[in-house]
């Protein structure tokens, strides 16, 4: 974080490649293309940009006032999802006699091309733009892997992967002209989103669990063990198993399947003509927790995701155990992503709404429904989600 004489130096430099200035902390679209410009640094300085907010082009302050809000709806705009990869930021408040200036610092991702609503937005000295091919490229082949998911599957081949679910995919990420304007290969294509590794030439493993003709092959966990028992005990009877697997959107809409098939709901009557549904398990809950685990898990094991509904309760084991700044105890509050492409993927699809908000969705709809809390257990090797049914 600076400081005040950091600032106020900052405030004196207007042709920085490190600095942006707006009056307005209403314009969100250009504050987020600003994030994304610095989240990608393609000067390379390696070194944090920052946005200052409540100061003219000049350098003179615009005399607002910023509210604790104000730097609540600048911090969330790092987890709504607009920009992917999530970028890394912090936001400050700096009061001085002209008036208040929030500063945003945005540090460069390990995972460029850092996209906003689908664009690679860049910065060179003043002039801000999105990247053209060859920068977008440049940006592509400076990415550091630091995840499992965009590291490259060296045993795979662009064979083993659906083309055709790929060119469904894109459209949802990458802004239509964008796509209209390419030029670029089909390697480079899956390389801008992570899903390739044009040095090593082979596909990433998030491209293999995203777009791959047969994910186990070469990731033998990538799956869900589904069983349904009638009763309180492993060693009672199964009524339906399933092993869940395939490509992700695949295995995601299987899941949606199960919970509506599995799904039975209690009549509660309110007056003499009126009644009100209320089903054993919030599908909305049950729906995020299930989200998380496919998300956060570690796919690095051969493990899967066991998905096992009892008479009286839901588990969802999920291999791996809490991630990074995660811990049991901080779960609802914290968020970390051990699959970033992932949790991008997952974003796009629909299938998350919002980053780091999920666990707190589930408790507030198990509440509603008159369910007790989720609760979670595990070790650094796995997390269990333990879900009660709703009492009668």
């Amino acid at each position: 974080m600076i400081d005040a004489e950091t600032l106020k130096r900052l405030l004196t430099d207007t042709e920085s490649d490190r600095v942006e200035r707006t009056a307005s902390f209403k314009k969100e679209d250009k504050i987020s293309e600003a994030i994304c410009a610095f989240a990608n640094d393609l000067p390379n300085n390696k070194l944090p940009g920052y946005l200052i907010v409540g100061v003219h082009d000049n350098g003179e302050l615009a005399e607002i006032t910023i509210s604790d809000q104000v730097l609540k709806d600048l911090a969330g705009i790092r987890a709504n999802g607009n920009i992917q990869p999530i970028p890394q930021m912090t936001v400050q408040k700096f009061s001085f006699e002209g008036g208040d200036v929030a500063v945003v610092e945005v540090f460069p991702s390990y995972f460029p091309p850092v996209r906003f609503q689908g664009r690679v937005c860049v910065r060179v000295g003043p002039r801000k733009a999105y990247a053209s091919e060859q920068e977008e490229r440049t940006l592509t082949e400076r990415r550091v892997a630091r995840s499992f998911d965009s590291s490259p599957a060296q045993e795979a081949s662009l064979d083993d992967l659906s083309l055709a679910l790929f060119t469904a995919y894109r459209p949802q990420v990458i802004a239509p002209e964008v796509i209209e304007e390419n030029h670029r290969n089909i390697e480079n294509q899956l390389a801008a989103l992570r899903f390739y590794d044009t040095k090593k030439h082979c596909p990433t493993n998030a491209g293999l669990l995203l777009f791959g003709k047969n994910p186990r092959h070469y990731l033998p966990g990538a799956y869900i063990q589904f069983l349904r028992i009638n009763g309180p005990l492993l060693t009672d009877e199964i009524s339906n198993h399933a092993e869940i697997s395939g490509d992700l959107l695949s295995v995601l809409r299987e899941l949606d399947t199960r919970l509506h098939v599995n799904m039975t709901t209690v009549l509660e009557k309110q007056t003499l003509l009126t009644e009100k549904a209320h089903p054993d398990y919030p599908e909305r809950a049950l729906r995020e927790l299930l989200m998380n685990a496919v998300m956060h898990r570690d796919y690095q094991s051969n493990a899967p995701i066991k998905f096992y509904w009892f008479n009286d309760r839901i588990e969802i084991h999920s291999p791996g155990g809490p991630y990074g700044l995660v811990t049991l105890e901080t779960m609802e509050t914290t968020s970390d992503y051990r699959n970033p492409v992932i949790a991008e993927t997952m974003k796009a699809l629909g299938y998350v709404n919002r980053y780091g908000y999920g666990i707190q969705h589930a408790q507030a709809s198990l509440k509603a429904n008159g369910n007790l809390p989720a609760e979670f257990t595990g070790n650094d090797n796995f997390v269990l989600a333990l879900i009660r049914k709703r009492p009668e």
